[in-house]
């Protein structure tokens, strides 16, 4: 070992992992996603709020999805698209050195994350081209044929929002899991910040990134209204 080295400081600090824009996209979009499957039991003239919290969910997707290639360091898909061997490596508690695996997403928290993601568009997706033959259509229906929008709200209605719900309650239950084990994974959602060590590198956070953001959101909102409008 070199003389002149020193290992890692193992003093913990607080550093910036969810940056602001993150954070209200993860509150937001909880909101949202109660807010629809709550209307939708209601029904009626409730779907009226459904519709509009649908496309506040597109907007909210747009917005990750662009935010997930030049948001915050922790934000980043980069930062948490995990191989096979992280994945192994995270389960057997034996990262590699500087390999901070707990620090944003873990590789469990990664796929989790991704699923829940992928079934929320799925959900909404369908939802856009639904046509319930009563009283409510999507306001793209007119862009699929009858068939396909009849298979959509088939499974609008019946296996997505149960697979949907199913992984909002393991979500849930895996806060809970980690939290009887010492580990506060919502306490950080909602300040942005973890004790890590020194060398753990920290999301942007500043004024600029979130004028970026808030440019970002601009755009998804456009493309959530262009859409709304689309059904007349």
């Amino acid at each position: 070992m070199n003389p002149t080295s020193s290992p890692p400081s193992t003093a913990l600090v607080r550093v910036r992992i969810w940056d602001l824009p993150t954070r209200l996209f993860h509150w937001l979009l909880a909101l949202a996603v109660i807010g629809a499957v709550v209307s939708a039991k209601i029904g009626g003239n409730a779907m009226v709020w459904h519709s509009r919290l649908g496309l506040a969910v597109l907007a909210l997707l747009a917005f990750r999805l662009v935010w997930g290639l030049v948001g915050g360091y922790w934000s980043r898909f980069a930062s948490f698209v995990h191989g096979p061997g992280a994945l192994m490596r995270h389960l057997r508690g034996q990262p590699r050195l500087g390999e901070h695996l707990d620090a944003g997403h873990s590789p469990t928290g990664a796929l989790s994350v991704f699923a829940l993601l992928a079934l929320v568009a799925l959900q909404l997706g369908t939802g856009l081209i639904s046509d319930d033959e009563i009283a409510f259509t999507g306001p793209l229906y007119a862009w699929v044929d009858s068939e396909l929008a009849l298979k959509a709200t088939s499974w609008h209605r019946s296996w997505g929002q149960w697979l949907l719900l199913g992984m909002i309650g393991l979500h849930l239950a895996a806060i809970l899991f980690y939290r009887l084990r010492g580990t506060d994974l919502v306490r950080p959602m909602l300040g942005g910040d973890k004790l890590l060590p020194a060398e753990v590198p920290a999301s942007r956070d500043d004024l600029r990134a979130r004028a970026l953001a808030l440019a970002i959101v601009a755009a998804a909102v456009a493309l959530a209204v262009w859409v709304g409008a689309q059904g007349g």
